[in-house]
This record gives C-alpha cells, sequence and structure tokens, in this order.
C-alpha cells in the first residue's frame, strides 16, 4: 500500500480518504504515499500529542505550495517553526485568544440582526453566503479596517474563495489565487498607510507594527498575518451553515438553543464542530527518526493526522455519527481530544490561536439564529463528503416571513463562549 501514491484517491474520496485507508490497515498507523513522498497517517489523542510534541515534526516544509498560496499566504505564521513561530505566534495569542473575543462575537449578532431585517417577508436568501457578509462586516470593524459595503461584499467574497479553492484543481483554485493577490495588495497599502500614523489599539495597527529582529514585516507579509486573522473569522460561514443544517434536522436542539439554555448551546457549538467536516487531515514532516505505536517513521516522512477520523472514532466519541450535543455537557474537552482546529496549546504550539474567536461567534450567532422565525424552502441540503471543503449543497437557503417575530436575545444569551 506504501508503494502506490494516494494524491487521486484524495482528490476523489475527499474525508473518506484517510479513514477508510486506515481501516483497512486495521486501524493503527498506516503506511501510504501522497504527492510522490512517503507518508504516514495516524489518529486518535495519543497521535495528536506525537503530532504537536515538541521536536518530532516541522509543519512549514509539509505544506502543499498550492495550499500555501490559497489558504495561508507566503510568509505567514502557517510556514514557520521553532522559534520564529513561537515570536509570530504571540502577535496571535496576544490579539486573539483576551476580551477581544467577546467583542468580535458582539459585532456579528449586531451585524446578523440588521440581514436579519432585510430577509424579512423577501425572497429565500443562502445563509451562508448571508454569514460571509456578516462576518466580513464585523471583522473588519473588529481589526480596525473602514470598508465601504462593497468592499465588505468583496472582502467576504475573497475571503470564501481562499477557502474554498485549498484543497482544489481547476477553477476553484483560480478564484482562490485571483482572491488572494487581490486582497494581499488592498492590505499591503492599508499597512503601509497605517505606518505613516501613530500605533493604536487597533489589530490593524498591532499587525502593521509588529516587529520581528527590530525590523517591521515587509507590507505583503503584514497583510498575509492580517488576513490570517480576518480569513478564519469569515470561515465561521461554514460552521453556522451546519448548525442551521443541524437545527432543521433536528429541532429539538433549536428549541433547546432558543430556551436560553447557555450550557447546551455551548455544547451544540462543539458538536457541530466535530459532527461536520472542516479540515480533513493536518499534515506534518519528520525532522528526526521516531515511532509511533511501533510504526517506524524515518526522518522526511509526511505525516498526516486524520482529523475527521478522529473527531468520529467510536472509542473516543460514542455513537459518533450521531449529532448529540449532550455529549459535551459537564465534560472538560481534553487538548488533544477535539480537534478541528488542532490540538495543544494555541498559545505555543500550532493549534489555531482563533478557536476562541470561532467558539465565541459560532455561540453568538447559533444562539441568534435560533430566536429567528424562519424556515428551510424546499432545497438540496445533502453535504458531499469527496469535497474539500464540504458544504450543503444549496448552501442553506432561508425563508424569514412577513410576520415573522426576530426574538431579543438577552444579555445572558448573548454571552460570548470561551470554550473552556
Amino acid at each position: 500500500m506504501a508503494d502506490l501514491d494516494q494524491t487521486l484517491a484524495v482528490a476523489l474520496k475527499g474525508y473518506a480518504w484517510l479513514p477508510d485507508l486506515r481501516r483497512r490497515a486495521g486501524g493503527g498507523a498506516v503506511r501510504t504515499r501522497v504527492l510522490g513522498r512517503l507518508a504516514v497517517g495516524i489518529c486518535g489523542p495519543s497521535a495528536a500529542q506525537f503530532f504537536y510534541g515538541t521536536g518530532n515534526l516541522e509543519r512549514h516544509s509539509a505544506l502543499p505550495d498550492l495550499v500555501v498560496r490559497t489558504l495561508f499566504g507566503d510568509g505567514g505564521v502557517q510556514n514557520l517553526d521553532g522559534t520564529a513561530h513561537r515570536h509570530r505566534k504571540a502577535l496571535f495569542t496576544s490579539l486573539l485568544t483576551d476580551d477581544g473575543a467577546d467583542r468580535l462575537a458582539e459585532l456579528a449578532g449586531e451585524a446578523f440582526d440588521s440581514a436579519a431585517e432585510r430577509w424579512r417577508g423577501g425572497p429565500p436568501v443562502r445563509l451562508f453566503d448571508e454569514a460571509t457578509r456578516i462576518l466580513a462586516s464585523a471583522v473588519s470593524r473588529w481589526v480596525g479596517v473602514p470598508l465601504r459595503e462593497r468592499e465588505v461584499n468583496a472582502l467576504a467574497r475573497h475571503c470564501a474563495a481562499m477557502v474554498d479553492g485549498f484543497a482544489a484543481v481547476g477553477p476553484r483554485t483560480a478564484r482562490a489565487l485571483a482572491a488572494r493577490r487581490r486582497e494581499e495588495r488592498r492590505f499591503s497599502k492599508i499597512i503601509s498607510a497605517v505606518r505613516a500614523k501613530p500605533r493604536s489599539g487597533t489589530v490593524l495597527s498591532a499587525v502593521a507594527h509588529h516587529t520581528e529582529d527590530g525590523a517591521r514585516l515587509d507590507p505583503r507579509v503584514a497583510a498575509v498575518e492580517l488576513l490570517n486573522i480576518i480569513r478564519p473569522a469569515i470561515a465561521v460561514a461554514w460552521y453556522l451553515a451546519f448548525a442551521a443544517h443541524a437545527m432543521d434536522m433536528w429541532p429539538r436542539h433549536q428549541a433547546r438553543i432558543r430556551s436560553g439554555d447557555d450550557d447546551y448551546t455551548e455544547a451544540f457549538v462543539h458538536e457541530v464542530r466535530r459532527f461536520y467536516p472542516f479540515a480533513p487531515f493536518l499534515g506534518g514532516r519528520a525532522v528526526r527518526d521516531a515511532f509511533f505505536q511501533g510504526e517506524p517513521i524515518p526522518t522526511g516522512t509526511l505525516v498526516l493526522l486524520d482529523v475527521y477520523g478522529q473527531n468520529h472514532d467510536p472509542e473516543l466519541w460514542p455513537e459518533p455519527y450521531a449529532f448529540s450535543p449532550a455529549r459535551f455537557l459537564g465534560r472538560e474537552i481534553g487538548d488533544f481530544d477535539l480537534i478541528p482546529q488542532g490540538g495543544g496549546d494555541p498559545r505555543t504550539g500550532h493549534r489555531c490561536p482563533g478557536e476562541r474567536i470561532t467558539v465565541a461567534v459560532l455561540g453568538t450567532l447559533v444562539r441568534r439564529l435560533a430566536a429567528l422565525d424562519h424556515y428551510l424552502p424546499p432545497q438540496d441540503t445533502a453535504i458531499d463528503l469527496s469535497r474539500i471543503p464540504a458544504l450543503p449543497r444549496d448552501r442553506i437557503q432561508v425563508v424569514v416571513p412577513e410576520h415573522a417575530v426576530i426574538r431579543e436575545v438577552s444579555a445572558s444569551r448573548s454571552r460570548a463562549l470561551d470554550g473552556s
């Protein structure tokens, strides 16, 4: 199996590829070949600990060039390891893990309320597309970039294209590359203009004036890092579409969220992130000879952490293909258990420091959506697991009737979730 290159199989099978490969090999570590390179697929909390363990792997040399050029951007924090990564990561953790997440969630809630008023009595709207604009409006205000409506719409469209095209070859990739070029050019100019002004307390100013080895980042690299804050916030639209899908499939969850049960809402958010497909797997390159569960991993081997497989592992999550927020009630989530955005400590490792923002913003929008009288007209809500990233086919069309009640979300209900 290790001699057969699986690159085409990844493209054809999507999220099912690595779980199926591991299942056929007996469920443990599996040797294969991807992009012409020897690879080992691993899964489970112990695998995540190995993957993020100090000195085992490096990430920058494992990222395919296409992923860098579409999703992350050249020179961004995801391309760094060691001391350089820790120093750059400190910038993100200082901006994304404090009270700023609560403020962004508040802005997202306000933008959702404004959008919902526009939807009332109108034709069906695609919730996913609307959510990208809601989030683009909120995050641009939050980072301190004043944008006109058409610029917000362009930012939403471009950041969604970057995410949508990172694992494809063809038109989606072309759109992603073009979108990144446009936004990097735009934000490079904004960064240069901000540097001519005194430092302020905005996220934009912090990124623009960030220094390494006594020098500020190249304006294009600074633009890349600003987009590495903006783009993931807009990508929460995927999770909101999935949350709406779950509420439609199992209405009892919407009713309980609407009742104001904050603990259940938090559990629902975590279950959406576990149950629905987003990242299929993560990759790193072995920097030393190592073993995992008896499987030799020579230096240079590509190590693939099966994210989708772990999030559906029956040993970790009983009845993993049942959507059950209750599994998270009263459960303390380990650093290496729920890994849709990586594992370990976000302050020091490669776990996404924006995870708290994802949980906070999604929690706020889930409350708003549950409180909104709406229905889904006939449409195709199927989710194709061969497509990365996956999304309900019709992007969740929503109708808000003319006389719909848009219930006020109380202060306690709009409390931002911190994921703790």
